[in-house]
């Protein structure tokens, strides 16, 4: 999930909500998009969960379940992942209290008795460090995980390639 926005300046043009999924249970590396526009600046996605009526929901994550269901034999997951990119630290908690709430609330709107689990994976890519391998001016290998000593006091996570998870 991620949001993208107009240049600096530009405040009357909306930004962009994109939500990617996964499909075709068990082959689960075929995907769907879905695009929503919403207002200009907005970092959080206004629209995962959007009901019209006691029984229609428009929002992003609806559609996105319905077609994960049908394209997977008619089965529901039960466990969702979630990578969100584009995210400050100072905004992991509207992550879980905002997004995180109108995904729950998709769920139940489909299916009050469906209860996924979820995984909340923010990616962070603004990092100041650099890693060498020990008496060379080299890059660390491939695969490297740098999870101790240089990461964030308080959240578990790695600090190459600096993602934080948070697990719900």
């Amino acid at each position: 999930m991620d949001v993208s926005h107009g240049s600096p300046g530009q405040t009357d043009i909306p930004s962009i909500a994109v939500v990617v999924s996964s499909r075709n249970w068990p082959m689960i590396s075929k995907y769907r998009a879905c695009v929503r526009t919403q207002g200009s600046k907005v970092e959080m996605i206004d629209n995962l969960f959007k009901p019209v009526s006691d029984k229609e929901d428009e929002g992003i994550r609806r559609e996105l379940l319905i077609y994960f269901y049908t394209s997977s034999g008619n089965r529901k997951p039960d466990n969702i992942i979630i990578f969100r990119d584009g995210v400050s630290e100072s905004q992991f908690n509207q992550v879980l209290n905002i997004e995180l709430s109108q995904i729950i609330e998709a769920c139940k709107f489909l299916d009050e008795t469906w209860n996924p689990k979820f995984l909340v994976t923010v990616a962070q890519k603004n990092h100041h460090t650099k890693f060498f391998q020990p008496g060379s001016p080299d890059n660390v290998s491939p695969g490297t995980v740098v999870d101790n000593k240089v990461c964030h006091p308080r959240n578990y996570n790695f600090c190459f390639p600096g993602w934080t998870v948070h697990e719900v």
